[in-house]
């Protein structure tokens, strides 16, 4: 039995939960306990969401990469979560969770339900993105993503 090349109905698709991302795609402003430029752009494909991050915390420039999508290990089923590993300037890795349900993005330092943890509120127009970074121990700073181009 053979598979023709140019038959894409077998090839997987980004799954509805990666997709939802779309409403990050494009640069932002970031104002608030980070200030700078972070950039959301599709991976060739759609199946990984790149971060590129430009930003000043507590007077450390931090530049950065982030790649957000399902694990899928050659062969195997995707993954349900959608994690990201980060990458700086500073030689940290940092791993994350990325949710969006309706206009609220999460995103959970680690994994899903860690104590540390982003929640925000996108605008009714998708331009801004307003909340809070939740550290353990009452640590943690507000933050607004207003989009200067798409």
């Amino acid at each position: 039995m053979s598979t023709k090349i140019d038959d894409q109905s077998e090839l997987p698709k980004p799954s509805k939960k990666l997709m939802a991302l779309q409403k990050l795609i494009g640069r932002w402003q970031v104002a608030g306990g980070a200030e700078g430029t972070v950039t959301y752009r599709w991976m060739e494909g759609g199946f990984f969401l790149i971060q590129d991050v430009d930003l000043l915390q507590n007077g450390v420039h931090i530049v950065g990469m982030e790649i957000i999508g399902h694990l899928r290990p050659f062969g195997e089923a995707e993954s349900p979560a959608l994690t990201s590993r980060f990458y700086d300037n500073q030689g940290n890795t940092l791993d994350y969770e990325y949710e969006i349900t309706g206009n609220e993005l999460t995103i959970w330092a680690g994994v899903k339900d860690s104590p540390a943890y982003f929640k925000g509120t996108f605008s009714e127009d998708g331009k801004i993105n307003k909340g809070e970074w939740v550290y353990p121990g009452g640590f943690g700073y507000e933050s607004t993503m207003t989009k200067i181009d798409e």
